[in-house]
């Protein structure tokens, strides 16, 4: 236990975390059956998990720190996120990986090719973590036993559904490569291993600092948000191979995510939006 953390809370955490990683390998199985996909499927795919993120921070995480805190906290937090993700990314732009190395990585390449994919997962493990600061207390959803917050059980699942366009994004360049599926199937759910991990340090920080419960919601909403306007973007722009206007299928994909991020929160129902509303 720590500071009054009990082990089933923290393996509760970890095992949210650990749902959105395996839910990154999700994205592998259509590969087991068909060689490719359309561009047009793969720009709306991106555009989906686009609209999904965005909602979820704009949504949820932000109103929920708005709620705990004031919007100088949330603010400060968004900045840190931003800041932050964008630091780590230039620091490893010099680092591209190959996906090959996940073949025969030795220890040197493969603490390397996590550091990478840590800019790109761990910021959603954190988001997941802060939403479920509010554990146990009154006013959660009943789930094995525990009164779960209801924005920690919608970004969970907006998180593993937005993980499934990633893991066939990340598969694509593996499958040209020749790698065999299983291997495949696993680099997708390795690429991922940072959420569970961010999951847990964030519930813990903000457990035992509960006065940063603000900040870190709007961190990982700035995080988030910016990985949608410098990552995901672009990955949809380089899926577009032949289209001609790709900005359709990723816009129509944009607001597929965003009605099923709104369907989500008007069914689990208590959504903070709401509340501010």
């Amino acid at each position: 236990m720590i500071s009054g953390i009990s082990l089933d809370a923290l393996l509760l955490v970890l095992v949210a975390g650990l749902i959105t990683d395996l839910a990154t390998g999700l994205g592998a199985i259509p590969f087991f059956f068909k060689d490719e996909f359309s561009d047009g499927w793969l720009v709306a795919l991106w555009g989906i998990a686009s609209g999904i993120m965005a909602t979820a921070s704009l949504m949820g995480l932000i109103p929920e720190g708005l709620l705990s805190g004031t919007v100088f906290d949330v603010v400060i937090g968004l900045l840190i996120g931003v800041a932050l993700v964008e630091v780590a990314s230039r620091l490893l732009d010099s680092h591209e990986i190959d996906p090959g190395q996940f073949e025969e990585a030795d220890l040197k390449k493969l603490i390397l090719i996590l550091g990478v994919l840590t800019v790109h997962s761990f910021p959603e493990g954190v988001a997941i973590g802060v939403s479920f600061a509010e554990l146990g207390l009154q006013g959660g959803i009943p789930v094995l036993g525990f009164a779960v917050p209801a924005v920690a059980i919608t970004m969970t699942i907006a998180i593993s559904i937005h993980n499934i366009p990633e893991g066939i994004a990340i598969s694509i360049p593996f499958k040209s490569m020749n790698m065999s599926n299983w291997k495949m199937l696993g680099a997708t759910i390795f690429s991922s291993l940072p959420q569970p991990i961010g999951a847990v340090i964030a519930f813990v920080f903000v457990r035992e600092a509960r006065f940063v419960l603000p900040i870190g919601y709007g961190f990982a909403a700035g995080a988030m948000l910016y990985l949608v306007g410098t990552e995901f973007v672009e990955e949809a722009r380089e899926q577009a191979g032949s289209l001609d206007d790709w900005r359709k299928s990723f816009i129509a994909g944009c607001i597929a995510g965003f009605l099923i991020m709104l369907v989500l929160y008007l069914s689990v129902g208590e959504a903070a939006f709401l509340k501010i509303l």
